[in-house]
């Protein structure tokens, strides 16, 4: 997927943070490529380090459309939820897709429903791609 990103003054984090603007959203993430690049278009994958909780992180959407935002230190993920034969999910959002772990079981039905995912910002990050 592409993206344009734009790198973030540095504070304390260890790691370096850019806010990504996306098709359907943008949210302040962590940067995984080389901070001199930071700033542009990229073709980038997601990883989070957070896993779904059910009812806890992760829940039924209240609407039927990909989303991407930020709320305070939260990054606000809405799409479909696929489950996997090997125990994790991915979302789908808009026309790229983000794998999780499950910690807790998701109820049954909700495969292919419209969840919304709230995690850390600092567990988002984005991988440029070397093209």
């Amino acid at each position: 997927m592409f993206v344009r990103t734009e790198s973030l003054p540095h504070t304390l984090q260890q790691h370096m943070t850019v806010r990504v603007h996306t098709t359907i959203g943008s949210a302040v993430v962590l940067w995984r490529g080389d901070p001199r690049d930071a700033d542009g278009q990229h073709l980038i994958e997601w990883t989070v380090d957070e896993d779904i909780h059910w009812g806890r992180n992760t829940r039924a959407a209240s609407a039927s459309e990909p989303e991407l935002r930020q709320e305070g230190d939260r990054v606000i993920m809405s799409g479909h939820l696929h489950l996997t034969d090997d125990g994790a999910a991915y979302l789908q959002m808009g026309h790229w897709c983000v794998l999780f772990d499950l910690a807790s079981p998701v109820p049954s039905g909700l495969d292919g429903s419209w969840v919304q995912i709230s995690v850390g910002s600092d567990s988002v990050a984005l991988h440029p791609y070397q093209t």
